[in-house]
């Protein structure tokens, strides 16, 4: 049997593989309102002198099962998966050029199987469900999670139920929760309240929450920083950027990398980098703050519907990968968001979704503030495809061109300057 422990990152109190448990239950602390606040954070530890990094190193397989060396289940385990994992990871040589930096990669989790990174997560955690013998699975989200979900949920024939925010949901993300058959409701309030709500339902109807505050999401999503090191050569950039919102993807890469080291595979790990819109900053503001805990937002708002969150459940984690790895945190406005978007889709050919382009975004304005040395190795993970939010592009992007079935009147718009140069 693999060894492994379920541990509170607060108060060290430990917990059996085959306890239901998401957060501590031995320690509970009062909210920045005074209100008690559910215990710990929960992580999944190791004995890593029982693991052959060979296994890593070595691993044969495609995608987040190659790594199962470093996944929490014994190797007779039969996953339920749908081929997630092994993303590209491109050199955006031309992009870097302008922006004015070097070495510049994007890994883009938009194209695992359900158009974002959350599969890596659905994966393992759904798989863990399986063996608990939970009765159904759910979750509360921005939409990503609950089409994820719902897809993992199907393949492994358990009822899903998720609770999305009420008009706050790009309508892609909707259609592919409603077309592999999760019960859909729709909840008037924000994300926050989704999770609040989920996670007492969850808790009094025995069904299993697979949100990112269950800590074994988090092992499926750590498997981005494997694929990263392994296609540098086993080398680790400078600095990964990426958007934040429960912040559960920032502390599961930290993580991976961080078994690197401890294996002895690498020897240093990136700068870990977070960027929150300007409207949902609330771990933002606790680093630049040194605050411990974060403030709530009560009322997030950003077009980047996927980090649309005010209060994330892993800011602890996050807030912890990021200073001690001495990297950092910014936010940025929506235009920004909306210039990366453009800018990453035209001169790179890779389509993310708003919340995704937060990652390019916050690159170049900590490039402009002098946060970072133009000469870094740079990783930026964009965490969903486009079609995730078709109706944003047709917000941004310029109209298809009327024209009459006519090939000189085509040729004549085709050999316009104006019309050549809109097309760039």
């Amino acid at each position: 049997m693999k060894e492994y422990d379920v541990k509170c990152i607060r108060c060290g109190a430990r917990f059996p593989k085959d306890d239901i448990v998401y957060t501590c239950r031995n320690c509970v602390s009062a909210g920045p309102r005074g209100e008690p606040v559910s215990g710990g954070l929960l992580d999944i530890l190791y004995d890593y002198s029982k693991i052959d990094r060979e296994r890593i190193v070595k691993a044969t397989g495609e995608g987040v099962w190659r790594y199962r060396a470093l996944l929490p289940f014994d190797d007779e385990i039969k996953p339920i998966s749908i081929n997630e994992g092994n993303t590209p990871l491109y050199r955006c040589d031309r992009l870097a050029k302008s922006i004015g930096i070097e070495e510049l990669w994007v890994k883009h989790e938009g194209l695992n199987p359900s158009g974002s990174f959350k599969d890596r997560g659905m994966t393992v955690g759904v798989t863990k469900g399986v063996e608990l013998g939970v009765k159904g699975v759910a979750c509360a989200s921005t939409g990503n999670t609950s089409a994820s979900l719902a897809i993992f949920a199907a393949k492994a024939r358990l009822p899903c139920y998720v609770l999305l925010p009420k008009g706050k949901v790009a309508l892609g993300k909707v259609a592919q929760a409603i077309m592999h058959g999760a019960k859909v409701f729709s909840l008037k309030g924000n994300f926050d309240d989704a999770l609040r709500v989920v996670r007492v339902l969850c808790e009094e109807e025995s069904i299993y929450l697979l949100n990112s505050v269950n800590p074994y999401r988090l092992e499926g999503q750590k498997t981005i920083a494997f694929e990263i090191a392994e296609k540098l050569g086993w080398a680790v950039p400078d600095r990964v950027i990426l958007p934040v919102g429960n912040a559960g993807n920032i502390s599961a890469i930290f993580k991976g990398f961080s078994e690197l080291m401890t294996l002895g595979i690498t020897t240093t790990i990136p700068r870990m980098t977070g960027i929150q819109a300007a409207g949902a900053k609330p771990i933002v503001n606790a680093f630049k703050e040194n605050k411990e805990e974060i403030t709530p937002e009560d009322n997030p708002e950003t077009i980047a519907s996927a980090i649309r969150i005010g209060n994330p459940v892993n800011a602890a984690k996050a807030l912890h990968a990021m200073r001690s790895s001495g990297g950092g945190a910014e936010s940025v406005t929506d235009e920004e968001i909306t210039e990366a978007q453009l800018l990453l889709a035209r001169q790179e050919g890779i389509g993310v979704e708003p919340a995704s382009a937060a990652s390019i975004a916050g690159l170049k304005k900590l490039l402009e503030m002098g946060e970072i040395e133009r000469d870094e190795r740079i990783v930026c993970v964009t965490t969903g495809h486009l079609l995730k939010d078709p109706e944003r592009v047709i917000q941004i992007c310029e109209p298809p061109i009327e024209v009459e079935a006519d090939v000189d009147v085509l040729r004549k718009m085709v050999r316009s300057p104006f019309e050549a140069m809109k097309c760039m």
